[in-house]
């Protein structure tokens, strides 16, 4: 092979090893700035009901404990709340991955009202957002067009729970559509509805915020939020790490250098683009493995 042919050869293969994905983490929320400053802004009614801690944490070296009392309210509106904004206003027609870990103390009140945790709120001021994820009672609920309910899940306590969103954003329903993976296990396949208003576009709030007639201190863990192009990009990224010595136990994840592997049956292999092209069990259907 002449010498500038296999120059350029060798020089071309350590740039494919050595360039980064072409895809692209959107922004991180993950509190490994050990402050709150990766947010666009905060609403809260006291420095201590939002506080970046460095025990418990689901991933990296710090989360957000968020606190909510009786009569908090920083912004004049429906409900209590205190939460931190990411001022994204995703335009129509936009696909996106989220990531994030939540945590719910022990002592969370369990009351048959909405008590909200993560929302994408609509760029008008007023009227329940078009995607909301919220407890009611002892369900994890997630609600869109704020009419649907589309999933449900049983509350557990003092336990990181992993969510993965995957979105693309329209109010049309016949383009819009929505996929969601709790804990490893996708939850809802594939579902068309609306998740933007007419004329609207979709930021991110997540903290907590609840009806006013609840009356008992709220605790609620974050971490880890990363937005993504791609799954590849929220999976590699933000990943649980093993939990510090305040931390209890968290569900199972993939750890770092993870990939997720599709089963094509309860019983089959899984396959995919892992190192060496390993195979490994699947415990059930579209679970990670």
């Amino acid at each position: 092979m002449p010498r500038p042919l296999a120059t350029l050869l060798t020089f071309g293969c350590l740039l494919l090893l050595s360039s980064p994905s072409l895809a692209n983490v959107v922004w991180r929320g993950d509190f490994e700035t050990g402050n709150l400053s990766q947010w666009s802004k905060s609403q809260v009614t006291a420095a201590d009901r939002i506080q970046v801690v460095s025990s418990p944490v689901a991933q990296g070296h710090y989360a957000a404990k968020v606190l909510v009392k009786h009569g908090d309210n920083p912004i004049g509106a429906s409900g209590n709340r205190n939460e931190l904004l990411y001022l994204s206003y995703e335009p129509t027609g936009t696909e996106r991955w989220y990531r994030w870990q939540t945590m719910w103390d022990p002592s969370y009140p369990s009351v048959a009202t909405w008590q909200l945790f993560t929302q994408w709120h609509q760029s008008g001021d007023s009227g329940s957002p078009p995607v909301e994820f919220y407890v009611y009672a002892e369900e994890i609920r997630l609600r869109l067009n704020a009419s649907d309910i589309v999933w449900t899940a049983k509350l557990t306590r003092g336990v990181w729970h992993d969510f993965v969103f995957h979105v693309k954003w329209s109010p049309d329903p016949a383009e819009a559509f929505e996929e969601l993976w709790f804990d490893g296990a996708l939850v809802l396949p594939k579902k068309h509805v609306q998740n933007q208003f007419s004329g609207m576009t979709n930021y991110l709030k997540q903290g907590l915020y609840r009806d006013d007639s609840v009356s008992a201190d709220g605790i609620v863990f974050h971490d880890g939020f990363t937005i993504g192009e791609t799954q590849a990009d929220v999976l590699g990224e933000s990943t649980p790490s093993a939990p510090d010595a305040g931390s209890p136990p968290p569900p199972a994840t993939p750890d770092a250098g993870a990939r997720w592997w599709r089963c094509r049956s309860p019983s089959a292999g899984c396959r995919g683009a892992g190192r060496g092209r390993r195979r490994r069990r699947c415990t059930r259907q579209n679970r990670l493995c």
